[in-house]
């Protein structure tokens, strides 16, 4: 039987776990880039940057999961919009919660920090974590107008 979940803030000295955990989520998504070494020196850099955080999670022992918050200022509130960009949990940690707690933990942290809200995207396919996210409240109801208006879309582009 596991343990309950733990989730703390990763520290830079926790740098190589932070990178091993993505570099299992990229695997995991299918893909082969970037390489490890690029991704450890990102991982390196957005340690010290103060608009990223990265948090991690155990229910006994190493870190099973990692969850990335990036903040940045929004015009609309005035204060400190977050971005879940990635949540992954090892396979072998699945169903105990963790990802669960992750997602509380980065909802926590946000509000910390004087976040009004929390942003994310996921694969309309990936119907494991379209769940996870509505059972902790998050909606693809437009975020300005409510339901009646439709469902915000996310839009992207490779330059």
């Amino acid at each position: 039987m596991s343990a309950a979940p733990h989730v703390w803030r990763a520290q830079a000295a926790e740098a190589a776990e932070v990178t091993r955990l993505l570099v299992e989520f990229r695997d995991w998504l299918g893909d082969r880039e970037p390489p490890a070494q690029e991704m450890a020196r990102s991982v390196e850099l957005l340690l010290g940057d103060p608009a990223t955080e990265f948090l991690l999670g155990s229910t006994g022992g190493a870190p099973e999961g990692v969850c990335q918050l990036r903040f940045r200022h929004s015009v609309w509130t005035s204060t400190e919009d977050c971005w879940l960009e990635d949540l992954y949990v090892e396979e072998g940690a699945r169903g105990a919660g963790l990802g669960r707690a992750l997602v509380q933990a980065a909802c926590e942290r946000a509000r910390e920090r004087g976040a009004l809200r929390i942003e994310l995207d996921t694969n309309e396919r990936n119907h494991a974590a379209i769940g996870l996210y509505e059972s902790c409240g998050f909606s693809a109801s437009s975020k300005s107008h409510g339901e009646a208006a439709g469902r915000d879309l996310f839009f992207g582009r490779r330059l």
